[in-house]
């Protein structure tokens, strides 16, 4: 497993071993003991899956408190994925991230508690698969802005129209949200 920084503290991006012959591949998603030898001791509690069509954009959610770290993946078609860092304390508050994950480059995303996140897709059928480290708690969730000016994140749309549910066309601005310590 390689582990590259993103140049926000704690926000990685994994690209797994690939084992492959003419049958196909083999990879390992997750292993306890490989990860925390990497240093990053997780416990996760609750996995999830969505599928999106070219355009939807989910996000940027977070919950506060009960705030989740993810490891994001794709198995289907792909995403621009992003996390903006929301600890008040960090150098890098307000500061973004984001990275093409595929089926085709395997890539996973550690999106640490303390991080607005979402990532739109860029191609029909997209399955995103994520594993949690806290449950779901819906009183707890809320959205950042995706096209706050103060954030600016470089989503790719060209030729996109973005597709938000309700919720997150209620998204807040940066400086309108409870940032974490």
């Amino acid at each position: 497993m390689n582990i590259v920084e993103t140049g926000i503290d704690g926000l990685l991006i994994i690209e797994p071993r690939v084992f492959g012959d003419d049958r196909g591949f083999f990879l390992e998603s997750w292993n306890a003991a490989v990860f925390r030898e990497a240093g990053l001791d997780l416990n996760f509690v609750q996995d999830n899956h969505s599928r999106s069509a070219r355009g939807v954009l989910r996000g940027l959610h977070f919950q506060n408190p009960n705030p989740q770290g993810k490891l994001v993946r794709v198995v289907s078609g792909r995403v621009w994925d992003v996390a903006v860092d929301l600890r008040r304390s960090s150098p890098t508050f307000g500061k973004w991230a984001g990275v093409e994950l595929s089926a085709a480059n395997k890539r996973m995303f550690w999106v640490p508690p303390g991080f607005a996140h979402g990532f739109v897709s860029l191609e029909d059928g997209t399955d995103f698969l994520y594993k949690c480290t806290a449950p779901y708690d819906p009183s707890a969730e809320h959205s950042l802005m995706w096209n706050d000016p103060a954030v600016g994140i470089e989503w790719p749309l060209e030729g996109l129209e973005p597709q938000l549910s309700g919720k997150d066309q209620q998204g807040k601005a940066l400086a309108e949200i409870e940032a974490f310590a």
